[in-house]
Formats: structure tokens, sequence, C-alpha cells
């Protein structure tokens, strides 16, 4: 195991390195470069910005300088000092730009994961314990429409219901009085209150998914010589369910660790349009809408690195559960 993560951790470096290479290429893909879309920007609102900051911006990201130096510029400024550039559509650092909703992305794709997980898993196993009952009829039945309902569907008719039957309008994460506020106690109490309904929509799909998965692989673990085996020398059925049939059937739980990782940043991107979510979803669309060179490089550079971290991780995990992947590798 430890060559198996070795290799792949060097595996990750030289992927990184090639995704930060073929993004920064992407974002000067465009004619022109930074300065002159942010001078032709300001021309277009009526501003003018002076020599001297334009100056300094051309020498702050080496625009004068070959290809591969301006490169290399622009991942040591990420490397070392965190600096992703400017926006000059925000007229602000990339960096606060993201780091701004990053929190609430983190927090919305935790609280999602942990209610698909409760939900999910449950079920999966009822459903193929008690295979062709009205209670697996029901999970499936459920797997299928949660699978077939576009997440956009189910907002647009929540928000309708909200305004039509409760009064109030259910997008956002706060009230308009605490949208500014600092955080305390009522924010707090406040975000709970609006926090439910994403997680619900966001959910439903991941839940319905889970389930078929769980219920496929349990179903085609109990049937193995080994179940056979347990059960005919007497070992009691929940035991015997509990410590190896289920146990192989949840790898579904460790391999999807790895899409946390990423949803941070892309998340559910047209849910949060749509419930007008302050996540970093929306940002990204705008970003791309706007042609911000700077925050779009840094969100497809930073969404690359996740997901390769992410993938580490999910098979790091997936191989401490799962004896036999253990095993593969350890004899390999």
């Amino acid at each position: 195991m430890l060559r198996y993560i070795l290799r792949r951790v060097g595996l990750m470096i030289i992927t990184l390195a090639a995704i930060s290479f073929a993004t920064f290429w992407i974002i000067n893909l465009p004619p022109g470069d930074y300065v002159s879309t942010l001078q032709a920007a300001a021309e277009t609102r009526g501003e003018e910005i002076s020599q001297e900051r334009l100056a300094a911006l051309r020498a702050r990201y080496a625009l004068n300088d070959p290809f591969i130096v301006q490169y290399f510029n622009w991942i040591g400024n990420i490397v070392f000092h965190g600096d992703f550039g400017e926006s000059f559509a925000w007229n602000r650092p990339v960096s606060t730009l993201i780091w701004d909703r990053v929190a609430l992305s983190f927090f919305l794709s935790i609280s999602t994961m942990l209610m698909v997980w409760a939900i999910a898993f449950p079920i999966g196993i009822y459903s193929a314990v008690k295979q062709y009952s009205p209670g697996d009829y029901a999970g499936t039945f459920f797997g299928f429409v949660g699978m077939a309902v576009p997440e956009f569907m189910l907002a647009l008719v929540f928000m309708y219901l909200g305004v039509r039957y409760w009064g109030s309008s259910v997008g956002g994460l706060f009230s308009p009085e605490y949208a500014d506020a600092v955080w305390n106690l009522g924010k707090v109490i406040d975000l709970a209150s609006h926090l439910w309904l994403p997680i619900l929509i966001i959910g439903i799909s991941g839940t319905a998914s889970l389930i078929r998965v769980t219920r496929a692989n349990l179903l085609d673990e109990l049937y193995k010589p080994y179940v056979i085996t347990a059960r005919a020398k007497g070992m009691p059925e929940w035991k015997l369910l509990l410590k190896y049939p289920v146990r192989m059937s949840l790898s579904p739980f460790f391999s999807t660790v790895g899409w946390l990782l990423p949803g941070l940043i892309s998340g559910e991107t047209i849910i949060s349009i749509v419930l007008s979510l302050p996540t970093t979803g929306p940002l990204l669309f705008g970003a791309v809408e706007s042609q911000d060179m700077y925050l779009v490089g840094s969100f497809v550079l930073i969404l690359s690195a996740l997901t390769v971290i992410g993938t580490l991780l999910s098979d790091i995990a997936l191989a401490w559960w799962d004896p036999r992947i253990r095993h593969r590798y350890e004899g390999g």
C-alpha cells in the first residue's frame, strides 16, 4: 500500500502540473492579454485606467515576457503566495472571491452528502434483504423517480409552493435582514431555516442513485459462496449480514468521498442559480459569461486539483475498507 500511495502521489503531482499548464494556455487563448482586456472593459464602462497602473499590472504578471516565463510566474504566485490574479469583472483579487463562497459551498456539500448517506444506505440494504417486497418496490420506485426528475424542476416547484402556499420566497440562504449581518446565533438559525430546501433538492438525485447502487452491490454479495458457507455453519443472519455482505456493498460510501472536494467549487450550479444561493457555482457561471480569464482559470485549476486529490483520498479509503483491494496491491 505504501508503494501504491507513493506512486499515486507522484502521478498526481505530474497530472496537476500538466493541468496547470493546460489551464494557463487556455486562459491565454483569447486575443490580447489580461491588461488589455481589463482596459477594454474599463473603457466600455466609461472609465479610464492610468498608464502607471497598467504598467504595474504588466510587470506583476510578466505579460511582456515569453509565454513560458508568464506561466512560471503565474503558477509560482499561486503556489508560494496564494495569488491567483485579479478579476477584472469584480475588480477584486480572485482568491477573496473564491474563498468567500467556499465556506457556504463546503457546508452545503457536507450537509447534502450526510443526508444522502443517512437515507440511501438503510433503504438500499433493506431493499436488497427484502427483495421484491412492498418496501423494495417503494424504494425502487423512489430511485427511478429521483433519477428521472431534473433537479432544477424540483427547485422551481418548491419555489412556486413557497410563494403560493407558504407566503414567502424559499430562495437564498439568508433572509434579507441577515444577508449582510455579522455572524451571530440569529444568523445561524436563519441559515438553518433556509438550508433544508437546497439540501433536499440536491440530495434527492444522489440519494436515488446511491439506493440503486447499494441494492445492486448487496444483492451481488448475498449470493456468493462465502455467504452461503457462513449461513450453513449457523452464523446468525444479522451478524452474517453486517459483518460481510454489507461491508463489501458499502464501497460506494468511500468512493463518493472523492466527489466532495470538487463539489465545493462546482457544486450544483443550476440549482444555485435557480435558488439564488451565494455559492461558488453561480460565480463560476458568471465568470464564464463575462470571459473573466483569471477567475475562470483559477476555478478550472482548483476544480481539477480537488478532483485529483479527492480521487486519491477515495482510493486510499477504499483500499483501507475493502481487504480485497488492499491485498491486491500488497500482492503486486
